[in-house]
Order: C-alpha cells, then structure tokens, then sequence
C-alpha cells in the first residue's frame, strides 16, 4: 500500500459522518487490513450499560469495508453487499477496537472478517464480537 492509497483511505472515513457522530477512529492500516476504535459515550450505550449492538456493528463493518479497500484499485470504493454479526458477550469499557481484515479478494467480491474487542480500563482486550461479510468494490471514476 502506497502513502497515496493510505491518503485516499484516510480521507474516505474521514468523509463518514457516521463515524464522527460515534467519534470512531481509524488507528490502522496495511494491505488488507485496518483498524478502528470508537469510545463506547454515554450516548452509544444499551439499557444496563454496555456498548450498544449498534455501535458494535458500525465500527466492525467499517473496520472491514477500510480493510478491503486497501486491496482496491484507486478508482474504487467498496459497499457493503452482507454482513453477519456473532455478539459473543457483553461490551464493558470505555473503549472498542475494531480489526477488519480481507479474507479473499477478488474483482466482484471480497469475502473479509472483523475482530471486536472490548478494551476495559486495565487494558486487557476482551473480544465481543465476530463479523464476516463480503463487500463490492464500486467504482468512483
């Protein structure tokens, strides 16, 4: 990946506002991979206190949709076509840490893969969630 691609990449979540809104971050990038953290605020939390589903989600999609671009031509972004969600156990922490990553690329899908991970205060990582999904590169030229 090339200090070009990671511009592009970088400015392509910048343009999310749904990321903004969560106040997600992009921490990470190589080729196929990428990471993502997003602060678990008062506002993204569920009835008894945990990260809510949704933010869950968001984040792990992203994380794999950032992951896939990275194996895209420039001309390209990508969409979501499906994602699935395993919620493996409660999200309790300030923060969550997203890490997609392509599991096989190709030219009309790309089958990939996140890890999320709840990040308490003593720093232990503690994974919630398993998503796997294809995106669909779509050409912005």
């Amino acid at each position: 990946m090339t200090p070009d691609d990671e511009g592009r990449i970088r400015a392509s979540f910048e343009a999310q506002s749904m990321m903004q809104t969560l106040g997600a971050r992009l921490t990470g990038l190589g080729q196929g991979t990428a990471q993502i953290e997003a602060p678990i605020l008062p506002g993204s939390r569920q009835q008894q206190g945990y990260a809510h589903a949704g933010l869950t989600f968001a984040i792990g999609d992203s994380a794999a949709g950032y992951a896939a671009l990275t194996v895209m031509p420039p001309d390209c972004e990508v969409l979501t076509a499906e994602m699935k969600i395993n919620l493996l156990t409660p999200a309790a922490g300030p923060v969550l840490v997203a890490r997609g990553r392509v599991i096989k690329p190709g030219r009309r899908l790309v089958v990939v893969q996140a890890e999320v991970h709840a990040r308490p205060d003593d720093g232990a990582e503690r994974q919630v969630a398993l998503l796997t999904g294809t995106m669909i590169p779509v050409e912005t030229g």
